[in-house]
Formats: C-alpha cells, structure tokens, sequence
C-alpha cells in the first residue's frame, strides 16, 4: 500500500470510528432508552433485564450507524485534505480524484461486506433475544394470544423435508386453521397436503377432511382425498408462539424456507421478498455513500467540521425518507419489492457519480 494511501485512509478512520459512536448514541438516546425507561416505569423491569435490552438492542442499530459514519468519514476526510490545500498537492502529481479516494472506497466496500455478514449471522439472533427478554422477563407475557401466519420446517440432515405454514394458531381452541404441507425430495416440491384445520389431540396434531396433490415437473400427477392425517413434526401448542419469528428475527435461509410455505398458501410474500433484499442494501449503502461523501468534502465551504456533520445528517435524512416511502410502495404493490428496496442506492450511487466526474473535471 503506498504511503498517500495510508495517509488517506488514517484521515478517514478518524470522522467513521466517531461517526459510529456518536450515531449509535443518538439512536439510543433517541428511541431505545426511552424504552427502557418506560419498561422500568410500567412493568417493573429489572436493572439486568433493562441492562439486556441495551446491549441487544445495539447490533440492530450499528447497521443503522454504519452508512451514516462511512458518509461522516468520507466527507470529513476529504474536507480536511481540501480546506488545508493537500489535495491539490496530491493531484499536481497527476492523481485523479477517483485514485486518491480509492482507498476510501475500497474500505467501505469492505466494511459493507463485513455489515452484510453481521446482518446475517448476529442481528437476527440479537432480535429474538431482545423479543425474548421482552416478552419474558419484563412483560411476563408467558401466554400470547392468536398466532398468525404459523411457519413449521421438519430439517433431517441440514435439508428441508416438510414445510407447514397455517394461516392462524389460535390458543384457546388448540387449532391450527387453513393449512398447507409442503414435502419435499432433493430441495423439490413432491406433494402438497390441504386442510381447513388441524386439531391438537393426544399429544400429536391431527388434520382432517384433506386433500393431497402429488406432484411431477410436469404438474399435478394425482390428487387424492383423506379423512385424517397426523403431522408428527409440528410443535405442541405452547411452543408454537415461542417459535414465531418475525422477519427481522430470520436468517436469510429462513426468510427464503418461509416465502415457499407463503407461496404455497398463496399468501402475500412482498414484504418477506423486500426483506431478503434490505439484508443486502442497507450495509451496501455504506459504499454508497463513501462515493456521495468524498467528492462533496472538495467543495471549499464545506471545509468545517460542523458544516460537514450537518451536510451528513441532511443527507442521511433524505436517504431514509427516501427508502421509508419507497418501501411503502413497494409493499403497497404500487412498484416491484427488488425495486423499491434498491432504488435508493441507485439514485445515491448516480448522484456519486456525478459529483466524482464533477470534481475530475
């Protein structure tokens, strides 16, 4: 790595490191200790149980925090090297622009990468532990009502054999209401079971008055009808509200494993599509905006550092308002989930861009 690149990069691990810090406590002062002190206040939360909720509430929120400090460090980075003359020092050497920001660049596409792997393997986890603790220990709500949109996966040797989605669980009559099975050989669709209900009865859930579809890839070989059919790998009817996961408390698999069982239902699978895509551009959007930041640290007005946060919060803030009211398109079916969901990307990446090829020329 030559030298001018390091020195770059130094200037750029300063403004992220405490755009980091200081973003995260914003968002945690800002929402999650509000929380905390309306549980303490309503529910007699514990300190350890209020001290649980803080910590799981901070990996959500630093893939928040990461977009908006590569924006701060970027930006500041480059403020600096323009407001005291050392880029057009570096540049007489003949360096465009886009050479000398490269390593910036490179970092948060890094950074991205890394963002997209803690998206996946920490955040959900952290959710359901938060929800846990939640549910558990502070609102003591050991017995949720009506469960909807049920999700069960009967995994043998890491591969999916049964997949059952019903439409509700509902706890005081025991019953699982408006279900399809799904078994598969090899990742594939063999045969599909239809029944209205199923009932929990001597320790096993029964389905009756059901039709099942065996398939072929050429489509629907047989149907056949049956009066009662047993389902010996779904979960007894307490487990059942422990295991519901929201979308944010799933992996990515997971998320894929629930959209098949929606499609089966002919359920609405927008918002588990949009969900699976957010995994990706939220921590993208951290070499997004690393391409937005360093060409607007040129501009010589921006040079202070109080001007150079403000900039990062308005844009920040366009960014999200942006991505909120695309994402209500999106699952209002007014434009395609993938589109809504990466548009905002698109049009910070265009805008980079632009203000790269500005600033070279």
């Amino acid at each position: 790595m030559r030298l001018l690149d390091k020195y770059t990069l130094k200037e750029f691990l300063g403004p992220f490191l405490f755009g980091v810090a200081a973003f995260t406590a914003i968002f945690l002062g800002a929402d999650t200790l509000l929380k905390i002190a309306s549980y303490v206040t309503k529910y007699g939360a514990s300190p350890v149980s209020a001290l649980k909720i803080f910590i799981l509430a901070l990996p959500r929120i630093v893939v928040y925090t990461f977009p908006m400090a590569v924006l701060l460090g970027a930006l500041m980075c480059f403020s600096r090297l323009s407001g005291s003359s050392e880029l057009i020092v570096m540049r007489s050497s003949g360096q465009s622009f886009l050479r000398l920001a490269a390593p910036v660049f490179i970092l948060s596409l890094f950074i991205s990468l890394c963002a997209v792997a803690f998206n996946e393997y920490v955040v959900p986890w952290t959710n359901r532990e938060y929800e846990y603790v939640l549910n558990t220990e502070i609102k003591k709500n050991f017995n949720p009502g009506v469960t909807d949109h049920v999700v069960v996966r009967d995994v043998q040797n890491g591969k999916i054999v049964h997949l059952l989605y019903a439409r509700r669980y509902n706890p005081a009559t025991k019953e699982l209401e408006n279900i399809t099975v799904q078994e598969f050989q090899n990742e594939e669709v063999t045969r599909v079971e239809n029944a209205p209900k199923a009932i929990w009865k001597n320790g096993v859930w029964i389905m009756n008055d059901g039709i099942i579809y065996d398939l072929t890839g050429d489509g629907v070989d047989r149907m056949m009808h049956f009066d009662r059919q047993e389902i010996p790998y779904a979960q007894a009817p307490e487990d059942i509200p422990k295991e519901k996961k929201n979308y944010d408390e799933m992996t990515i698999r997971e998320l894929l494993l629930t959209k098949k069982a929606y499609a089966a239902a002919h359920a609405d699978t927008t918002p588990i599509m949009m969900e699976v895509h957010r995994r990706f551009s939220l921590p993208m959007a951290s070499f997004v905006f690393a391409i937005v930041g360093a060409p607007l640290g040129v501009q010589k007005q921006r040079s202070s550092s109080s001007i150079g946060f403000g900039l990062s919060v308005v844009i920040i803030f366009l960014y999200y308002a942006i991505m909120t009211f695309l994402e209500a398109l999106g699952k209002g079916h007014v434009m395609p989930a993938t589109l809504a969901v990466w548009l905002p990307n698109l049009i910070a990446l265009f805008t980079g861009c632009w203000l790269i090829h500005r600033v070279d020329k």
